[in-house]
């Protein structure tokens, strides 16, 4: 019998963006906007009132559809009126496989990771999966 090389599993905490730009649901979209362009990011985690809440996210394409499109203007509209929520989460510890199935089937990009606590800790995106995976791949 031939023992097989196993593969490593890599799991989401290591591919995922730590750096995580929240913002309060009452904020403005003009404010949001500015924290993106700040922060050179394509999205906002938007904060919880409390525990029992769940989070949100603001998006580019969320701003250009419901806004731009729109024709709202971003200084009077604000987050929560066109932010998505619930936000899908990820456990740290999920395979990246596992977390590329769920993003892929809800057709989405991206996913907040959180730990046991519901804390969050980081954003993964098909990106960061994709492109993790294809080094590990050059690497061996």
């Amino acid at each position: 019998m031939t023992d097989k090389p196993t593969k490593e599993i890599t799991v989401v905490s290591e591919v995922m963006t730590r750096n995580i730009i929240t913002i309060e649901a009452t904020a403005t979209v003009q404010e949001a906007v500015h924290l993106m362009h700040q922060h050179r990011t394509s999205s906002v985690i938007v904060d919880r009132r409390d525990e029992a809440d769940e989070f949100g996210i603001l998006v580019v394409s969320d701003i250009a559809a419901k806004v731009l499109g729109q024709n709202l203007s971003p200084e009077r509209v604000d987050v929560y009126e066109v932010m998505a929520k619930p936000v899908l989460t990820v456990p740290a510890e999920m395979n990246i496989i596992y977390a590329t199935r769920l993003l892929s089937r809800f057709q989405l990009s991206r996913a907040l990771v959180i730990d046991h606590e519901r804390n969050p800790l980081g954003i993964v995106t098909l990106r960061d999966i994709v492109f993790r995976s294809l080094d590990n791949e050059e690497g061996t």
